[in-house]
């Protein structure tokens, strides 16, 4: 198991710790609920560093991307964020993703803890421009403050005006006194916030000049598991749960970030599926009575046959009800389609509900 910078620092807050993609990782702290709720309605900080970062630079750097994205990653000015992902041959998904673009000949690809060696060598594969790829996984660190109070909780670190940042762009400058920090205005929790890149040897300082900065709005640290539980709660697809080798981004419902107006790995058969039309989809239900959906349980229809699995699955500490996604055939993915979730012995009703699940 490898260790983050600030592993240490978990450890003697008490954290559980888990293994996750090879990282030793704070699961919780305090509680699973308690943590939900101090992001959506103040201010929490994750350790993310078990991320991915790739430098793509040269000329060529955005026609790679352009070539390895579902998205159009043309549109992106200097200091923009965009979503995307590595489609592959077979109509499934490499990994998801984020495009930072620094300036014409330099982006940063940010990509899951789990599949850094595969997406590099699927990027790589493909890099028949002469692209510069520099992996520094090793070496960033990367903290995701999130909520409501997460510009007044960080301000005072920084003279960047927090405030005024739009969703998905990035600066980068000092923050609490070191130089050449990202600061991102993104996240995956729905509650709004950052994510401050650095070294791991600037880690532990960021971390504690962090905490002090936000005490007043009573900022805490927050575990992976309430990571999930935000994200799940506004739809947003966890790879190796809702998305796969085997998923198309038509079928996720990731159609907005596949952009046809240009040419990619396997666009013509992801093409040809939006225009015809795809047999699965992933779909939003609720639970209607008592009962918890999970990850792998069965999605059956009123006679009880099998339509489906649960890929996230959840009881959504901000609804107190029972929610989930999962893929089923397209004729029960229309909203308010009666679904059952089979939890052991018993078929639980469910609706399908349009996302996200929390409104804010």
């Amino acid at each position: 198991m490898k260790n983050t910078a600030l592993t240490h620092i978990h450890e003697s807050l008490g954290a559980k710790m888990v293994p996750f993609a090879g990282y030793k990782m704070p699961v919780q702290y305090e509680g699973v609920t308690l943590e939900h709720l101090t992001v959506r309605n103040g201010v929490g900080v994750f350790d993310v560093s078990h991320m991915g970062e790739f430098y793509l630079n040269g000329e060529n750097a955005l026609a790679l991307i352009q070539k390895v994205t579902s998205n159009d990653a043309s549109v992106l000015t200097n200091g923009k964020v965009q979503y995307s992902c590595l489609p592959n041959v077979d109509g499934g998904i490499v990994d998801d993703l984020l495009v930072y673009r620094i300036n014409n000949d330099e982006y940063l690809l940010v990509v899951n803890a789990s599949n850094i060696e595969k997406d590099w060598n699927w990027i790589s594969q493909h890099n028949d421009l002469g692209v510069e790829m520099i992996n520094k996984s090793d070496e960033i660190s990367l903290l995701a403050v999130q909520g409501p109070k997460a510009a007044e909780a960080l301000q005072s670190l920084t003279n960047v005006d927090l405030k005024s940042m739009p969703y998905y762009t990035f600066k980068i400058d000092t923050f609490a006194g070191v130089k050449n920090v990202i600061i991102s205005a993104t996240g995956y929790t729905g509650s709004g916030g950052f994510e401050i890149y650095m070294r791991n040897e600037d880690a532990e300082h960021i971390w504690n000049a962090i905490f002090k900065a936000g005490i007043n709005v009573g900022i805490k640290p927050i575990g992976l598991a309430a990571r999930d539980t935000l994200r799940l709660e506004m739809g947003f697809c966890l790879y190796g749960n809702d998305i796969n080798d085997t998923t198309s981004p038509i079928e996720a419902g990731l159609g907005w970030i596949t952009k046809f107006t240009k040419d990619f790995v396997n666009a013509e058969a992801l093409k040809k599926q939006k225009e015809e039309g795809v047999t699965k989809k992933l779909v939003a239900f609720e639970i209607i009575e008592k009962g918890i959906p999970r990850h792998g349980y069965d999605i059956v229809d009123e006679t009880g046959e099998k339509i489906g699995v649960v890929t996230s699955g959840t009881m959504s500490p901000s609804l107190k009800k029972g929610i989930g996604m999962g893929y089923v055939p397209i004729e029960f993915a229309k909203r308010d389609s009666k679904i059952f979730i089979q939890v052991r012995k018993k078929a639980i009703p469910a609706v399908v509900v349009r996302l996200p699940f929390y409104k804010g």
